[in-house]
C-alpha cells in the first residue's frame, strides 16, 4: 500500500523507508526553508494575465472582462504585472519579461494574447503556443518555449471567427489559422539559472524555423510594479522606486527590495542597439481622446516607439520605472542566436564578474543539478517519453506559482488617489469578505486562463507538489486556512469571482496526503505540528459545512454546484423556491470523505496527543451517521435500487422525494469515502478503542456500517473499515463505471455516462423542460461561463480520487474480489488490477502511441512528426470523453500535473504485482 491510500494512516511506517538522497537542489531548498539563504525570493512568479481579473476590475457592473487585452498595453495595473515567461521577486516589485516584434504585427508582443470570456464561444481562452519545459522548486533552473509567428499575428481573425462560432462548434485556435504553415515562426527559448539567491542569469535563444531569412526585434524588459499611482504605498515604500542608466548597465532601486544591476554578459551574441526607458504609468490620452491633463512617459511607450516609430514616446534622459534592451536580429533559415543577460543585486556587495565561459558553465551545472534532482523522484524504470511527460508536468506545476495580490477592503473602498469605486460593489459577491488579505506566492490552476487561486484546485495541486517541495505544499494548504483568508464563520474562500461559492471539501484529504508524502520523502520523519495546525482550522470549516449545508439536520447535504459547474439538471447554486430543497449525492459524499479524512487525522494526532481520541470518536460517529443517511434515510437514502446508482433528490413539500436520474460522476463520488481502521493503530488508543467497542455493542443498527477486512492478508487480521458504499452497491456501481458504453472511456472515467448521448435525461421543473445529454468535449451552454464542461469529458482530479478509493477497497477485499473489466468483456480483474487499468488509460492521454500520437493533442500532425513539436506536452483542464483531445484551459498544471502522480502510481502498482 502507498501513502496515497488514505485509509493507510501509518503507511509511512509500514513502507520500507530509505533515507532520502540530498541533492544539491534539496540542499538549496533546505537553506531556503530556514532562510539561511533565500533561494526562493526570486522565481517565475510573474502572472501571465493580469487584465480581465476581478482584482483589476473597477467597473460598476462587476464585469472583469471590461479590462481588455488592448487596455493592458496602456493602463497601469493596480495589483500586479504580467509578461511572457516572466521573472520577479516574491512580492512582484521588480519584474523581467521578454517582448517581441516580428516587423509585421500591429503591436509589440509584451504579453500573451487570448480572448476574454464574452469573446470566446467557450469562454476565455489563450491563443498562443507556449510550453513549460523544466523547473526546479527553488527556481535555480527554469526553461520555457514560446513559438512566435513571423507573419502578422491573426488577432482579428481569432476574435471574429470565435465570435461567429456557437457552443456546438469547437474553439478556433491559433494552429487552425494556418499561421504556422511552412514553419514560418521563431522558437524563443527562455531560460533562467541562479548563480546565487540574488543573482539570476538569463539566456534567450531565438531560432528561425522557417525556410527563409527573417528579422525579429527582441526587447528584454525590466519593470517596476506601479505602487505609487494609488498613494497607497505599501509598508516601508514611501520612496518611489526608479531605474536609470549607469554606463552599459540599467540600475533599478527599490526601497524594500534593494538595488539591482541589469546588464549583458559580454558581447557574445547579437549587438544591443539601444536601451530605452519610460514610466510604468497609464497613458490617459488613449482612453480619453483630447485629454488635456499632464501626460508624462507611459506604459505603452515601447510599443509606440518600436512599432510606430514615435521617438518622443521614450525618455531621452534614460531613466524611469520601465526599461528595455533592444536587439534587432536577422536570422538565416534554421539559424539561432543567443542573448545572455544578468539581473543581480549590487547594494549588499559588489557582484562578481561573470564572463561568457562562466555563464555557460553555470547553466550546464544547473541543468545537471536539475537532472539529479528529478532522478531521485522520477522512477528509473520510466522510458524516455515517460520521463519527458513527468518532467514537463512538474515544470508546469512550478511555473504556475504566481504572486497573487488582493486586499479586499482596499479594493472595495478604493485608493486615496483614485475615484471612489461604484457603490454597487459594496453589495457584490465579495462584499462580505473584507477581512481577506492576499499577498502571497500561490499555486494557480492556469496562469493565463485562471490566474487566481481556487481552493479545491489547490488541494489537488499539492499532491504532486509535495513530491518536489513538501514545505511549499504544506504552507499552501495552511495559508488558505489562515485568518486573513478563511472567513470568520469558518468558510474557506473559493476563488476571486465569488469567494463565497462552495467548492468540494477536499482540503482535509489533501492535508493527510501531503503529510504522508512528506513523511516518506523525509525518511519517516512526520511533521505532526503541520497536521495539528491544519486540523484545528479544519474543525472550523467542518462546522461551517454542517451548519450551512445540512439545513434540516438529517446528514444529507446540499452545497450548490460544488465545483462541478454544469453537472446538474439545473444550476445547483440557485436559490430554491420556498418549500423546495436539493439533497445532493455528491454533497453528502464529499462530507463523508471529509469526515473520514478528519477521523484519520485525529487518530494520527492521538498517537502522540491522547486528547485527540475524543475528537476521533466524534468524527467516527458523524461519519457513520452520514453513511446511514445516504443509504437508508426514508428507506434507501439517495440510493436508487432500480438503477443501482446514487442520485440527487429534489425535495418538495408534501411530495415524495424525486430522484434526478442523471448518470454522472455525482453518483460515483460516494465511492471516494472509505476509511480503514487498522487493528494495531486502534489498540494504541485505549479511549477510542473503548468508545468504538461501546458503539458496536450498543448501536447495532449503525454498527452494520463497520466491517471486518475480507482480505486474506494476515497483517490485516482484526482491522476494520468503514465505507460509505456497501459491498453489494459497490459492485453495482462498478458495473456501470467499468462499462465502455457508459463511464469507462479509452482515456479514463468520464464525468457523465455515454448512455445520455442517445438517451438524454429530461425532466419538467417549474414549467420548463430540463435536458442533460452527453457532450464529450467543450460544453454546449454558457452555464458557469461556458469554459468548463462536466457532461462527458474526463477530469483528472475525479479519476485520482477514484484510484485512491480502489486502492483502499482492494486492501479490504483482497484478491478474492474480482469484477468484470471492462463490463461485458469476460475479463475478471482484482480491484488493484482495475486501478492499474484506469491509470493506464489516463496516462495514455500524454504518452505517444505506436504512430507517435498523443491523444491529448488530437490529430495535429506537428505533434506527431515535427522534431520541433513532437516532444512538447500540454496538460489541459479536461479531456474529450471520446477522443481524449485536451479541452478547456490548455496549461492546467494545476491539477493535471496529477499526470505525474498517476504515472508514478502505475509504476508502484507494477512493482507490487511483481
Amino acid at each position: 500500500m502507498s501513502e496515497y491510500d488514505m485509509g493507510d494512516r501509518t503507511s509511512a511506517d509500514q513502507q520500507e523507508l530509505k533515507q532520502p538522497v540530498m541533492t544539491v537542489e534539496d540542499e538549496r531548498l533546505a537553506k531556503s526553508n530556514t532562510r539561511a539563504e533565500n533561494w526562493q525570493r526570486w522565481g517565475t512568479y510573474l502572472p501571465e494575465r493580469q487584465w480581465g481579473t476581478v482584482r483589476e476590475d473597477y467597473s460598476a457592473d462587476g464585469n472583469a472582462w471590461s479590462f481588455t487585452h488592448d487596455m493592458a498595453r496602456y493602463r497601469a495595473y493596480r495589483w500586479g504585472e504580467d509578461g511572457i515567461f516572466g521573472w520577479t521577486d516574491r512580492e512582484c516589485r521588480l519584474c523581467f519579461s521578454t517582448s517581441l516584434w516580428n516587423g509585421n504585427d500591429p503591436i509589440l508582443k509584451e504579453r500573451l494574447f487570448g480572448l476574454g470570456n464574452p469573446e470566446g464561444n467557450h469562454g476565455e481562452d489563450v491563443k498562443e503556443q507556449y510550453y513549460y519545459l523544466d523547473a526546479t522548486p527553488t527556481h535555480s533552473y527554469c526553461k520555457g518555449l514560446y513559438k512566435y509567428p513571423q507573419r502578422a499575428f491573426p488577432y482579428n481573425d481569432l476574435v471574429e471567427t470565435n465570435r461567429r462560432r456557437g457552443y456546438d462548434e469547437s474553439e478556433y485556435e491559433l494552429l487552425d489559422t494556418g499561421i504556422f504553415d511552412e514553419e514560418r515562426y521563431f522558437d524563443v527559448e527562455v531560460e533562467y539559472a541562479k548563480a546565487g539567491p540574488e543573482d539570476t542569469l538569463i539566456r534567450l535563444t531565438v531560432s528561425n524555423r522557417g525556410p527563409d531569412a527573417a528579422e525579429l526585434t527582441v526587447a528584454p524588459t525590466l519593470t517596476l510594479r506601479n505602487n505609487w499611482s494609488w498613494r497607497n504605498l505599501e509598508l516601508g515604500e514611501e520612496t518611489r522606486p526608479w531605474m536609470r542608466m549607469h554606463g552599459k548597465t540599467v540600475v533599478a532601486n527599490h526601497k524594500t527590495l534593494g538595488r539591482y544591476r541589469f546588464c549583458e554578459v559580454e558581447a557574445s551574441g547579437p549587438v544591443m542597439e539601444e536601451v530605452i526607458f519610460t514610466e510604468n504609468d497609464t497613458n490617459f490620452t488613449r482612453p480619453v481622446p483630447g485629454f488635456q491633463g499632464a501626460q508624462g512617459f507611459a506604459k505603452d511607450a515601447f510599443d509606440r516607439y518600436l512599432v510606430r516609430g514615435e521617438t518622443e514616446a521614450v525618455n531621452p534622459e534614460m531613466r524611469g520605472t520601465k526599461s528595455a534592451f533592444v536587439y534587432r536580429v536577422r536570422l538565416d533559415a534554421g539559424a539561432s542566436t543567443v542573448l545572455r543577460l544578468r539581473l543581480v543585486r549590487e547594494d549588499e556587495s559588489e557582484p562578481s564578474v561573470v564572463g561568457l565561459r562562466e555563464f555557460d558553465e553555470l547553466f550546464a551545472l544547473r541543468i545537471r543539478e536539475a537532472d539529479e534532482f528529478y532522478g531521485e523522484r522520477i522512477p528509473e524504470t520510466f522510458n524516455e517519453d515517460e520521463r519527458n511527460v513527468s518532467r514537463q508536468a512538474y515544470a508546469g506545476l512550478l511555473w504556475t506559482k504566481q504572486f497573487y495580490y488582493y486586499v479586499s477592503e482596499r479594493w472595495l473602498e478604493g485608493d486615496p488617489a483614485q475615484p471612489k469605486p461604484p457603490q454597487e460593489r459594496l453589495k457584490g459577491p465579495n462584499s462580505d469578505w473584507k477581512h481577506l488579505y492576499c499577498r502571497d506566492i500561490l499555486s494557480m490552476p492556469d496562469k493565463w486562463e485562471y490566474p487566481w487561486f481556487a481552493a479545491w484546485d489547490t488541494a489537488f495541486h499539492m499532491i504532486p507538489m509535495a513530491e518536489v517541495d513538501p514545505v511549499f505544499a504544506k504552507n499552501q494548504l495552511l495559508v488558505l486556512l489562515r485568518e486573513w483568508y478563511m472567513h470568520p464563520n469558518g468558510q474557506m474562500p473559493a476563488y476571486e469571482f465569488s469567494f463565497g461559492d462552495v467548492n468540494p471539501p477536499v482540503h482535509a484529504w489533501a492535508v493527510m496526503h501531503v503529510y504522508l508524502i512528506d513523511a516518506r520523502r523525509s525518511g519517516g520523519t512526520k511533521d505532526v505540528d503541520f497536521l495539528e495546525r491544519a486540523f484545528q482550522k479544519l474543525l472550523l470549516n467542518f462546522t461551517w459545512w454542517v451548519n450551512r449545508n445540512d439545513v434540516v439536520g438529517n446528514n444529507l447535504f446540499g452545497g450548490g454546484f460544488l465545483g462541478l459547474d454544469n453537472i446538474g439538471v439545473f444550476d445547483r447554486s440557485i436559490k430554491m423556491p420556498d418549500g423546495t430543497s436539493l439533497n445532493q449525492a455528491d454533497g453528502t459524499a464529499w462530507m463523508g470523505l471529509y469526515c473520514s479524512a478528519m477521523l484519520l487525522i485525529a487518530l494520527e494526532l492521538a498517537q502522540t496527543r491522547p486528547a485527540y481520541e475524543d475528537i476521533a470518536s466524534k468524527f467516527f460517529e458523524h461519519y457513520i451517521a452520514i453513511i446511514d443517511a445516504i443509504n437508508g434515510l426514508g428507506g434507501s437514502g439517495l440510493w436508487d435500487e432500480e438503477d443501482g446508482f446514487y442520485f440527487d433528490q429534489l425535495i418538495t413539500a408534501n411530495q415524495p422525494p424525486r430522484p434526478l436520474k442523471v448518470h454522472s460522476i455525482v453518483g460515483i463520488v460516494p465511492l471516494y469515502a472509505i476509511c480503514i481502521l487498522r487493528r494495531e493503530d486502534v489498540e494504541r488508543l485505549p479511549g477510542f478503542r473503548k468508545r468504538l467497542r461501546w458503539f458496536l455493542e450498543n448501536k447495532p443498527e449503525l454498527a452494520k456500517h463497520v466491517s471486518d477486512f475480507e482480505s486474506d492478508d494476515p497483517a490485516s487480521a482484526g482491522s476494520k473499515f468503514i465505507a460509505l458504499v456497501p459491498k453489494e452497491r459497490l459492485l453495482r456501481i462498478l458495473t456501470r463505471l467499468l462499462d465502455e458504453t457508459e463511464f469507462l472511456s479509452d482515456h479514463g472515467v468520464r464525468a457523465l455516462s455515454e448512455r445520455h448521448r442517445d438517451n438524454p435525461y429530461q425532466v419538467e421543473l417549474g414549467g420548463k423542460t430540463m435536458v442533460v445529454k452527453y457532450v464529450p468535449g467543450e460544453g454546449d451552454s454558457g452555464m458557469f461561463g461556458g469554459n468548463s464542461n462536466w457532461r462527458g469529458p474526463v477530469w483528472f482530479p475525479m479519476n485520482i480520487l477514484l484510484l485512491n478509493a480502489l486502492e483502499r477497497y482492494h486492501a479490504v477485499y483482497g484478491n478474492t474480489l474480482k469484477v468484470e473489466c471492462p463490463t461485458g468483456s469476460g475479463k475478471m480483474l482484482t480491484l488493484q488490477e482495475v486501478q492499474e487499468e484506469i491509470a493506464r488509460r489516463l496516462v495514455g492521454l500524454f504518452l505517444r502511441d505506436a504512430e507517435g500520437r498523443r491523444a491529448s493533442h488530437g490529430e495535429e500532425r506537428r505533434y506527431i512528426d515535427d522534431p520541433h513539436w513532437k516532444d512538447l506536452v500540454l496538460f489541459s483542464e479536461y479531456f474529450c470523453g471520446d477522443s481524449g483531445r485536451g479541452t478547456g484551459a490548455s496549461h492546467q498544471t494545476g491539477w493535471t500535473a496529477l499526470a505525474a502522480t498517476c504515472m508514478e502510481k502505475m509504476h508502484r502498482l507494477k512493482q507490487t504485482v511483481r
